[in-house]
């Protein structure tokens, strides 16, 4: 998904009780024909394609939830020119088509890859067909009716705590799948009220749950043993705060995702004169405070404790700190996930920078940068099932690699598994960058390292942080993930190719498809797409690439990737 496709929540705003939307174009699910209402472009699908989607969900009893995975599924396949059916792959859209058109599935697709709850979010951006296929929401049950909207309610009334909000959405919504009689009689009711659905509540309960487990999850030592083991991590921090007295004497610092308190120790330590410690984990929080008072930074009775930890998210603290706003002289955070973005709380901070940092403040750290570069052979599993005790077990590494293909892989990738040169995709400047920033896109193109031919199996990502000289003026730090790096924490975020392309400096043009052992390419080009998911605190990640052919320059795209992080 691109970041336009994914600004201000695109899909899960409040849907309107009307109909069709005056005026607005619905894209036929399987072709480029466009239509004015979404009867027009179902009854088109169903009459040049032969997918008749509503007698699809009717005959495969699909819930709400599962019809919205499957037509963004749909979607998805479509515009990577493969068969949502049976998977089958094209290099036009002429030779797509015919098979579209010759085949005329309607069935449910061979694989079970449609069901992921990646697919529910919009493939396409205000998507009519979404927001206007028919809900069956009327049932008799004996005692009334039911519909969708006391489904929602009773979802927004779950606990979090209580179980999976997906499990109870397919609980819910299967419970009110409708009887053949029912469908019957409510074909007239449906033509003259066609609803749209509100995921307003649905989508609040998840972020409650999925924040409920992240803050559980840290609630653990092991990953805190974890991270302050990690050294590039830690004592990164450690030069940036404590080599920078200027920086820290006598300030009021913010430490946001205090976790054990190290960062806040640390800014003590070099004479912050008080420093909030916030952590959205109550447990932490506890901890994080007793290991202050261990070290003396809190004193029971003493108004002028250095160190005052809080607990909860920074985003809920408003009126509840004993500072005011925009009186923080230095925010710390050790925000960065994996793949930089992913489960991060960058959002925390940013929102800790508007609400509390004082105009010139500093934030640690202050930039983010996000590299991508191709790996070869040896940074995949296949070297390892090639040779299993003097035995070939190929056929499971070639089945792990599929699988990779679909699902990014965070593992170290050594340096000297690294084929091209690496490129800069992306650059955050953490004191003026607004939320919304985190959604992008970007182009790259990477040369072959070497001059003889390089097999690349796909793209690794990583990321840099600077204490850049804007904040610390004494002592400017950076702290790596890359790969030509000690390892961290972090490792690398591995996106595979669906099949390698053989890359070489020396390449020539040669006839045929490019990227190929007869045709090596001269360079990858792509475009990267990364943009917040649907999933809080998740990302999706879609990419984009073609070998580009020597001298000619043309360029052979492969199938487009979308990855779930």
């Amino acid at each position: 998904m691109s970041s336009s496709e994914d600004e201000d929540g695109a899909g899960w705003e409040d849907w309107a009780e009307n109909g069709d939307d005056a005026g607005s174009i619905v894209k036929c699910l399987l072709c480029s024909s466009s239509f004015s209402s979404a009867d027009q472009a179902f009854h088109h699908c169903s009459q040049q394609h032969g997918l008749d989607f509503g007698a699809l969900r009717l005959h495969s009893r699909l819930d709400f939830y599962q019809a919205l995975r499957l037509l963004n599924f749909i979607r998805s396949e479509v515009a990577a020119e493969r068969c949502w059916n049976c998977g089958a792959e094209f290099q036009d859209e002429s030779a797509f088509q015919d098979h579209v058109d010759s085949t005329r599935h309607c069935s449910l697709p061979g694989s079970d890859r449609w069901k992921d709850d990646f697919y529910l979010a919009p493939f396409l951006k205000d998507d009519a067909l979404l927001y206007n296929f028919d809900l069956e929401d009327i049932e008799e049950d004996g005692n009334g009716t039911i519909d969708r909207d006391e489904i929602i309610s009773e979802l927004a009334n779950l606990d979090p705590g209580e179980g999976s909000i997906d499990e109870a959405i397919r609980e819910l919504a299967t419970s009110s799948l409708p009887t053949s009689e029912a469908t019957s009689t409510g074909n007239g009711k449906l033509a003259e009220k066609k609803k749209r659905v509100s995921f307003d509540n649905v989508v609040k309960e998840e972020i409650l749950r999925v924040n409920s487990t992240y803050f559980s999850s840290y609630g653990e030592y092991g990953i805190h043993r974890e991270m302050l083991g990690d050294k590039v991590r830690t004592e990164a921090y450690q030069k940036a705060i404590l080599h920078n007295p200027p920086l820290l004497e006598n300030a009021l610092v913010m430490d946001i995702g205090c976790g054990t308190g190290i960062l806040s120790l640390f800014a003590a330590k070099a004479g912050a004169s008080k420093v909030i410690a916030v952590d959205g984990s109550e447990k932490m929080a506890m901890v994080a405070r007793e290991v202050a008072r261990d070290n003396g930074f809190i004193s029971d009775g003493s108004p002028g404790n250095t160190i005052e930890v809080v607990g909860g998210m920074i985003e809920d603290l408003d009126g509840k700190l004993s500072i005011s706003p925009h009186s923080v002289d230095v925010i710390i955070s050790e925000w960065m996930g994996y793949g930089l973005l992913y489960e991060s709380m960058l959002g925390s901070v940013l929102h800790a920078r508007d609400r509390w940092l004082k105009p010139g403040g500093s934030i640690l750290p202050d930039t983010a940068e996000m590299f991508v570069a191709g790996f070869g052979k040896g940074a995949t599993s296949l070297p390892f099932w090639e040779d299993v005790y003097g035995f070939n077990m190929k056929r499971i590494g070639n089945e792990v690699l599929e699988h990779a293909a679909n699902a990014p892989v965070v593992d170290v990738v050594n340096r000297e598994d690294i084929v091209t040169d690496s490129f800069s995709i992306q650059k955050f400047d953490i004191l003026t960058m607004k939320p919304d920033d985190v959604d992008f896109h970007a182009h790259f193109e990477l040369k072959p390292r070497t001059a003889s031919p390089v097999w690349c199996y796909g793209v690794v990502l990583w990321f840099d942080v600077g204490f850049t000289e804007r904040c610390c003026k004494v002592s400017p730090v950076t702290m790596t993930t890359s790969p030509f790096s000690p390892s961290t924490h972090w490792s690398q975020t591995i996106l595979t190719f669906r099949n390698p392309i053989l890359l070489s400096r020396e390449a020539s043009a040669g006839p045929g498809e490019s990227g190929t052992k007869e045709n090596p390419a001269a360079l990858l080009k792509g475009r990267i797409s990364i943009a917040r998911s649907f999933k809080h605190r998740s990302i999706d990640i879609s990419l984009e690439t073609a070998a580009v052919a020597a001298e000619s320059g043309a360029a052979f795209p492969m199938p487009v990737q979308i990855f779930g992080l």
